[in-house]
């Protein structure tokens, strides 16, 4: 990407102040965070256009295949559940601008993004208003079964409501981009924050969702970042639990800023969303699997 390019100069440098190896990790993680600072900016501009929830027509109709301007000739597909798209902490639906135009440029045109307030304190509570809005795009889209994509923070909501509160018998796939599943260490002085308490390795929050969950019907991909800052440890962003169909990608060369918006990842999240889509209310037996994504 042009941003990684700017710091080209500084290469030679590094190399020579630095040991080989550890030259090669501080060369990439230099990219990943001038990548991050600049997707930041970027970002601060966007934001004020989501602050508002998105606007939905009260009476949408499924979009049958004729409506999207296919070929008539061709044989009809199964329709695709809508994906709901989930921000992280201090956040709104902004930040997934340019996933959203990836997955309606590949067929996916029921696509809507949440907001969740900003004083939001605790997961639980979150993860029971995320329900309802499930339940109402289920109702008003005709769809038993949705995906969702959730970033940060917005993954570990929709886990919970999930694995705790019955919502796997209405999500079919959970992405989640950079989740704390395991909690994360870092910025120990954002502790004030009752919801950053909830990230933490050891919360109430994170031993629930460690407890058993026999017969969970999501499947579960968690793509995490070898560069995260925002994990730590980083691969407290990988699901490991035995009783839920997971699937672990790993990100190579980007930072936790860049996971919503890399058009890599973004190709990684169709693929992950079109991996099944047989409608099937039963999930396969549990199994965990781990894949890698370079992205530099």
């Amino acid at each position: 990407m042009q941003v990684t390019r700017m710091v080209q100069p500084l290469l030679p440098f590094c190399q020579r102040l630095l040991p080989c190896k550890l030259a090669g990790i501080s060369v990439a993680l230099l990219k990943a965070t001038a990548l991050d600072i600049a997707i930041l900016a970027a970002h601060l501009l966007l934001y004020p256009s989501g602050m508002a929830q998105e606007r939905r027509s009260p009476s949408a109709p499924a979009l049958a295949a004729g409506d999207l301007g296919e070929d008539p000739t061709r044989l009809p597909t199964r329709a695709q559940p809508p994906v709901v798209l989930l921000h992280g902490f201090i956040d709104n639906r902004s930040v997934f601008l340019l996933l959203r135009r990836s997955l309606a440029q590949h067929g996916r045109h029921r696509v809507e993004s949440l907001n969740y307030s900003p004083l939001t304190c605790d997961i639980r509570i979150a993860a029971e208003l995320f329900g309802r809005h499930i339940e109402e795009i289920c109702e008003r889209t005709g769809s038993s079964r949705i995906d969702v994509v959730g970033h940060s923070l917005g993954g570990l909501i929709a886990r919970y409501y999930v694995q705790r509160l019955g919502g796997d018998a209405r999500v079919r796939t959970l992405v989640t981009l950079g989740t704390p599943h395991a909690g994360t260490r870092v910025a120990p002085l954002a502790n004030a924050h009752p919801i950053v308490r909830q990230m933490r390795p050891g919360s109430e929050v994170i031993a629930e969702l460690s407890q058993p969950a026999p017969g969970c019907r999501t499947r579960f991909v968690s793509f995490w970042s070898d560069l995260d800052h925002l994990m730590d440890p980083m691969e407290s962003a990988r699901i490991d639990h035995p009783d839920l169909v997971t699937e672990n990608v790993q990100v190579s060369g980007i930072g936790h800023l860049a996971l919503p918006v890399h058009p890599a990842v973004a190709t990684g999240i169709r693929q992950a969303l079109d991996a099944d889509e047989t409608g099937s209310a039963t999930a396969p037996a549990p199994a965990a699997h781990t894949d890698g994504l370079t992205v530099a």
